[in-house]
């Protein structure tokens, strides 16, 4: 028989719900946003896969078959033409991807090219200047290719091809006669295009890889298949429905390695949204304390409270899991349009995916469940006596000494952890580190120190506060007041600073991880093309020191640079000093230092790359020994780089320090840079240094001149990654914003006493809304200091584990505007909470408390 105090106590509870809807709609809110990103994870992908299958163009859409070998051989002239003639067929058109070292540059400018008959149902491209080639020797590039070589209708490319015994290359001259946008989704590589034919003759390949047939009508398909198979002995022949699938589903599943990575992100939202609701229920239930001790007075069991307050929360959590699911119904269905107006073509998502939906609303009501367990537990253990008292706020939050001890362990497992990761960082050159493990430990060893923050969190705030909280104290009562407010409630305080600092944690060490790996990158770059030609002699002699006279009197050039190098001996082992100047390399943007300055180079003073500083085990102050011919130089070490030097160079010195070491005075590398912007100041300039170099003096070809390899503009991949990640992370700092305007509207129904004794005693209304929204920003300025204070040193151990050789690079402006921007964003969300604040009419300080 069912107990009736089971159904008294659990009625009671939906009353108490229905009759404040508000109450509970501000304990839903963080399930609420938590709801809508998870959904709106699943409506990302759809929208994504949609557009994939939609657009995608890899075979185009009107190619009915696909043929290629048995065997992986090529498939010839005959072939095709075989093909071309069975009865059904109405255009086939052969595929073949290759590509060539591009020539006269580096050796990492290389050139795909592919067969395209470039017009018609079966082309994969399409002109957008110039022309489509026709003849020997022509190309089209598409826009990554005429952007990366700086090409034009009517250049010219040299390709380096092999010659047709393999055993030597020969230089090929062709001309770009238009640039074209390709449909087609492949490496991402610069691609020139040409027909089949020109294309077959230019490379010296037999036949192609695959032939594209189009027929007549779809049903043709079937039998011009089986007739292709017996025309073309061991042809394997697919419909391109089938390929196209093939290559949507390849496609998709790239998107959806993006998207497994955004998942993670969105976990940490979502714990983030556990830990809100948590906070605002033990806020709610502290409220009803005086209900809940008439029910236990009345004969309510602990555990019959407990289960009904457990229930009540599951409620709350479908309900806001229900409208977190179609308010990212609703958006889904506005983002293809509204991208549409900005040129972005997005494919609109399918019908709402039931399944998912049910999903995610029971998924946000389990999150309720398991935030308001532990809340529910402690309510139910209120005492009947209770019942004769008013209602208290919240009590002791500080749970005894079980919660410091837990919080204490989990401090020491993450600093043995970290400890243990830093004695294991790998040193430059070592290539047989475990990076995943590495990176793994990194992430045990912070979510054992976040947990030890939730644990700590009350202990911490008032230390924390003190410290930050001087300047407040000395803006009037309001700021006073504001600090006591914050202080009195250690425990509430921590529930929502301990979520602030968890996004600013993440967000902080994910733009310092991203500044440092930007930075070595940058650097990488730099010493790859650390100028825009180089210069020397070609038998491994010197230079004539006119030389650089006549190139820096060239209007087309700039930074010319004469440096000169030796070899010496270091240690007992060989190694190379020069006497380049760091600061002139590529203006010295990207070139950093790991220790020291670089632009403080002095007499008897040595700059040292990365790997023979680890070996000789030196730093920025210390002292090395150079010997040449038998003659020691010491050197004090001005600066050490955070990997390899430019041009190959492991010390720099002085040019009178050079000398000291042996090196003669003429230079053996002399760098020039294009005066101009562009593919076209680039065409200049390789012009006036090929001018001066056939001159009447120096037409005998012994200085050899490189032209390096186009200066590398801003990581696309590594800006997109960043912008993504960062977003994304900002939905953690979006539900603790939600926390803090939740806590901030139940205190002030809490304190609504407080706040009219306030009133009474002179205060007024002005001086009581900046005193919640003062303590509302505290609860951001803590937050902020704890994240940043837990973030910055696993950001160090990251970047150390992820690339030895990265400077660790902390972006201050970025940190601060961050810091910044969440304070005011805290503040924000107490406006309206302190709106209500500041109405509140004195006469409640006398009122009876409910």
């Amino acid at each position: 028989m069912r107990s009736p105090w089971r159904a008294t106590v659990l009625g009671s509870q939906m009353a108490e719900l229905l009759r404040r809807p508000g109450r509970f709609a501000a304990t839903g809110l963080s399930l609420l946003i938590a709801a809508f990103v998870v959904f709106g994870a699943v409506m990302a992908q759809q929208i994504v896969t949609a557009t994939v299958v939609d657009r995608f163009r890899g075979t185009p859409d009107a190619v009915s078959l696909v043929v290629t070998r048995n065997d992986a051989a090529d498939i010839g002239e005959a072939g095709l033409d075989a093909i071309r003639e069975t009865p059904g067929v109405t255009e086939a058109v052969g595929r073949f991807d290759g590509g060539a070292p591009v020539g006269g540059s580096a050796a990492d400018r290389y050139l795909a090219l592919a067969a395209d008959p470039g017009t018609g149902p079966l082309a994969r491209v399409r002109p957008v200047e110039g022309a489509y080639p026709s003849g020997p020797r022509r190309i089209a590039v598409d826009t990554r290719a005429a952007e990366a070589y700086g090409l034009v209708p009517g250049s010219s490319l040299t390709l380096l091809l092999p010659t047709p015994d393999g055993e030597s290359t020969r230089r090929v001259p062709v001309e770009i006669s238009g640039v074209v946008r390709s449909a087609a989704t492949g490496t991402g590589e610069p691609t020139g295009y040409a027909s089949g034919p020109d294309l077959l003759r230019l490379l010296g390949t037999p036949g192609y890889s695959r032939v594209d047939v189009r027929t007549e009508t779809p049903g043709a398909a079937t039998q011009a298949a089986e007739r292709i198979r017996r025309a073309v002995p061991g042809a394997v022949v697919r419909s391109g429905a089938e390929v196209r699938g093939e290559e949507s589903r390849a496609a998709v599943a790239d998107a959806s390695d993006t998207l497994e990575l955004a998942g993670v992100f969105l976990a940490v939202a979502v714990g983030a949204a556990v830990l809100v609701a948590t906070s605002t229920f033990r806020i709610v239930f502290a409220r009803r304390v005086r209900q809940l001790a008439l029910l236990r007075a009345v004969g309510a069991t602990s555990r019959r409270l407990a289960a009904a307050l457990v229930a009540e929360g599951a409620v709350v959590g479908l309900l806001a899991g229900a409208a977190g699911v179609l308010a990212a119904w609703g958006c889904a269905r506005l983002v293809p349009p509204v991208a549409g107006r900005f040129g972005h073509d997005l494919s609109a998502p399918a019908a709402l995916p039931l399944p998912q939906a049910a999903l995610t609303v029971l998924g946000t009501g389990l999150l309720a469940v398991l935030a308001v367990l532990a809340p529910s537990v402690a309510a139910s253990r209120v005492s009947p006596l209770q019942a004769l008292r008013t209602a208290t706020s919240e009590g002791s939050t500080v749970n005894g000494a079980g919660r410091t001890v837990l919080g204490v362990l989990c401090a020491a497992g993450a600093v043995l952890l970290a400890r243990q990761q830093y004695a294991s960082l790998p040193e430059p050159g070592d290539t047989a580190y475990d990076r995943f493990a590495a990176l793994t430990l990194v992430v045990v060893s912070g979510g054992l120190a976040f947990l030890a923050l939730i644990a700590l969190g009350p202990l911490l705030v008032r230390p924390v506060l003190s410290a930050l909280a001087v300047p407040l104290r000395r803006t009037g009562a309001a700021g006073r007041l504001a600090v006591a407010g914050v202080g009195g409630a250690p425990g509430r305080a921590a529930s929502v600073s301990v979520v602030v600092a968890l996004g600013v944690c993440l967000v902080g060490s994910t733009l310092t991880c991203l500044a440092s790996l930007d930075a070595y990158e940058r650097y990488r770059r730099t010493l790859e093309a650390p100028a825009d030609f180089h210069l020397y002699a070609g038998e491994g002699g010197t230079l004539d020191r006119t030389l650089v006279a006549d190139l820096a009197a060239r209007p087309e050039l700039a930074d010319v640079t004469a440096f000169r190098t030796a070899e010496v001996a270091d240690d007992g082992r060989s190694a190379t000093v020069t006497d380049l100047d760091l600061t002139t390399v590529r203006s010295g943007t990207g070139l950093t230092a790991r220790t020291g300055v670089l632009g403080r180079l002095g007499p008897a003073e040595v700059v040292v790359d990365a790997e023979h500083a680890h070996r000789l085990g030196v730093e920025a102050g210390d002292r090395v020994t150079l010997t040449s011919a038998g003659r020691p130089v010491r050197l004090t070490v001005a600066a050490t780089l955070p990997g390899a030097g430019p041009h190959g160079a492991n010390f720099f010195v002085t040019p009178a320090d050079l000398t000291r070491l042996g090196a003669g005075p003429a230079p053996t590398l002399i760098t020039a840079d294009a005066a101009g912007d562009g593919a076209e100041g680039r065409a200049r300039a390789h012009r006036a240094v090929t001018e001066t170099l056939t001159g009447p003096e120096r037409g005998d070809g012994r200085v050899v001149a490189e032209d390096a390899a186009t200066r590398a503009g801003p990581d696309d991949d590594l800006r997109t990654m960043a912008t993504t990640v960062v977003l994304l992370l900002c939905l953690t700092v979006l539900v603790a914003v939600a926390g803090v305007a939740t806590t901030a509207s139940l205190t002030v129904v809490e304190r609504r006493r407080e706040f009219g004794l306030l009133r009474a005693l002179g205060l007024g209304g002005a001086a009581v809304h900046r005193m919640v929204t003062l303590e509302c920003a505290l609860h951001g300025v803590l937050g902020g200091v704890l994240g940043l204070a837990l973030g910055l040193p696993y950001a160090w151990l990251v970047v150390r584990a992820a690339e030895v050789s990265a400077p660790f690079t902390v972006p201050a402006g970025q940190l601060a505007t961050v810091l910044a921007a969440l304070v005011l964003v805290t503040a924000a969300a107490g406006t309206i909470p302190a709106l209500r604040a500041s109405r509140t009419p004195p006469t409640v300080a006398v009122a009876r408390g409910d």
